[in-house]
């Protein structure tokens, strides 16, 4: 009996916790023009130009993801502790790769980096690092 009221008081606990600290991000839902400038390390540090995308954040749909990527991602673990959110991403297909991400809100805008690891078969591993910022533009449409 004793077990059983512990694990609820558990059980309990822990989706009071999540659900306070989910509550807690400043983000104002809608749509989110974000840039992201991406350099490439390796031997010669590379910089690519920036690139901008549109995208509906919501606190349900929090990640930001470019739409047009033909690459089959996935994130496969998100945590959320005041207004930063933190996750880990897998792609597959052609351009498999693991991602990790940590943004912070401030209500209508955001900024943080976003990790690429690839392993291209050619060129050996590569790492990416995307500074992205963002900004709520309006409604979603």
């Amino acid at each position: 009996m004793f077990k059983k009221i512990i694990v609820a008081v558990i059980a309990c606990t822990s989706l009071f916790w999540g659900t306070a600290t989910f509550a807690g991000v400043s983000l104002h839902d809608g749509l989110w023009e974000i840039t992201s400038s991406m350099e490439i390390q390796g031997m010669e540090m590379m910089k690519m130009p920036s690139h901008t995308y549109t995208q509906c954040i919501t606190k349900k749909n929090i990640v930001p993801q470019d739409e047009h990527d033909n690459s089959e991602c996935k994130v496969t673990d998100q945590n959320i502790h005041g207004n930063t959110v933190t996750w880990s991403m897998k792609c597959s297909g052609q351009d498999a790769m693991k991602m990790t991400g940590k943004i912070t809100y401030h209500g209508d805008t955001f900024d943080g980096t976003m990790t690429m690891i690839s392993n291209d078969p050619q060129s050996g591993p590569m790492r990416m690092v995307s500074h992205i910022k963002g900004k709520r533009i309006g409604e979603c449409r």
